[in-house]
């Protein structure tokens, strides 16, 4: 997945009981249903680990 601000790698981030995608390039971070409609394959098998997403 690529980041909509600057077009770098977007990497799961985890803490605690949250989960959000954060940019290798900018730093921006995002929720997950910010960027629900891009997931690419690859991420979407790295989320799936994860019982709950939180979202605040």
């Amino acid at each position: 997945m690529k980041c909509r601000e600057c077009s770098e790698k977007l990497e799961v981030l985890r803490m605690c009981s949250r989960v959000k995608m954060r940019c290798t390039g900018c730093k921006r971070e995002y929720h997950i249903h910010e960027v629900a409609s891009d997931l690419d394959i690859e991420t979407e098998k790295i989320l799936e680990k994860y019982t709950a997403i939180i979202y605040d």
